[in-house]
């Protein structure tokens, strides 16, 4: 049925070992490079041109064409404005599952399908499906499961929980099954060993080697103001911006002996307010509210049952282990999560990845982190709330 896949070729090893799996399973595979940035670094240099000539050497070696394509338009519409305008208002987005659900999962599956004409695209990520890394058992019009890899420290599920079930369905991902280390071996005894030596790419890709705070100002305007003592109401220090900071992290002030964490940001005031000590209390959350979810394959019948309820796990962070939690469907079709433990630093604008088992479910945008000491009987009255149908309000739950 699939003859022609269009592999999403980046010039490292795993998407050069995806390449060559499916060259040797016959199918017919042309290489895509895709260029997502096109401004130099802090050393004058794009490293998008430095990886277009790592494609280039990979194709050239396996004996598959390559195919380079622009979607720097679209990153910096979809992607990059997007982000600057959350930093901006004090949250914490995160690109890379921007970049799979805009750019690899949509323009890339649609130029490759439309364009290239493309039976299916293929990538190096990390992950399973229950069509099959090859569509062994695809069936039309059928919803596919996204699934763990079989390799836990490189699973990427976390950072394709929001891609599209359109693509997903004609999606090849050859590296699901197989170890990292394996994945180097193949590639050594391919004769890929520029790539298989290569050091991996890890952050943004876009920012290089400066230093993240540094980076963002140039396009951030700073907006000066305070660090405040939450306990005692002090001002201890002053800040030139939200985007400089995010939740849980360190506060070094040379005036004051304790060291600080930030614990909030506030908005209205542009002050943030900060904590005494990285393990403070005030820094845990047990419960989140989320905006609109996105459900990979279907959402989960439990949430439309009389209870409105689901029993499953959730990660906020991509090597973070998954944690039980409770989720609760409210009237306008928000996510409100209870955890069963504490975790630290969850902040608004990150994702809350759902799953069930080695099934990715989808993820919602945090909209609002609660504390950890939200009682057991606010818990009670919520689950009774729900069970009658009642619509409760973020303000409501989290009142105490």
């Amino acid at each position: 049925m699939f003859k022609k896949v269009i592999v999403g070729v980046s010039g490292g090893v795993d998407s050069a070992v995806a390449a060559l799996l499916l060259k040797n399973k016959g199918f017919n595979v042309t290489g895509v490079f895709m260029k997502n940035w096109d401004i130099p670094n802090e050393t004058g240099v794009c490293k998008v041109e430095e990886d277009y000539e790592y494609a280039q050497w990979v194709c050239k070696k396996l004996k598959i064409p390559l195919v380079e394509t622009n979607f720097v338009k679209e990153y910096w519409n979809n992607i990059f404005n997007y982000i600057t305008e959350e930093y901006e208002i004090g949250r914490t987005p995160n690109p890379d599952i921007l970049c799979n659900k805009h750019i690899k999962f949509d323009h890339f599956f649609h130029f490759a399908r439309s364009e290239l004409q493309a039976d299916a695209i293929a990538t190096g990520h990390y992950v399973k499906t229950s069509f099959g890394p090859y569509l062994e058992h695809f069936k039309p019009n059928t919803n596919v499961q996204l699934l763990k890899a079989q390799d836990e420290g490189k699973d990427q599920t976390f950072f394709l929980c929001q891609v599209p079930q359109e693509a997903l369905r004609y999606s090849m991902f050859p590296l699901g099954g197989y170890l990292k280390s394996n994945v180097k071996q193949i590639a050594e005894e391919a004769g890929l060993n520029l790539v298989a030596q290569k050091k991996e790419s890890m952050g943004i890709c876009f920012i290089g080697k400066r230093n993240f705070q540094n980076f963002i100002s140039e396009y951030i305007p700073d907006k000066s103001g305070d660090f405040i003592d939450m306990e005692s109401g002090q001002v201890v220090g002053k800040h030139t911006g939200f985007h400089h900071w995010t939740v849980g992290q360190k506060v070094k002030l040379q005036s004051f002996p304790n060291a600080y964490y930030l614990f909030k940001k506030d908005t209205t005031t542009n002050n943030m307010l900060v904590v005494v000590g990285t393990n403070h209390p005030a820094l845990y959350s047990d419960m989140v509210k989320t905006e609109t979810p996105h459900w990979i394959s279907a959402e989960p019948a439990e949430l439309n049952g009389y209870s409105r309820t689901l029993i499953c796990d959730f990660r906020f962070q991509h090597r973070d282990p998954v944690i039980p939690c409770t989720v609760y469907k409210t009237l306008n079709n928000q996510l409100i999560i209870l955890l069963s433990q504490p975790l630290r630093a969850i902040t608004e604008g990150q994702f809350a990845v759902l799953y069930r088992g080695e099934e990715c479910l989808g993820s919602a945008i945090i909209s609002f982190t609660g504390p950890s000491y939200f009682s057991l009987n606010e818990k009670v009255k919520m689950d009774h709330y729900y069970n009658y149908g009642e619509n409760m309000k973020a303000q409501q739950v989290c009142s105490v």
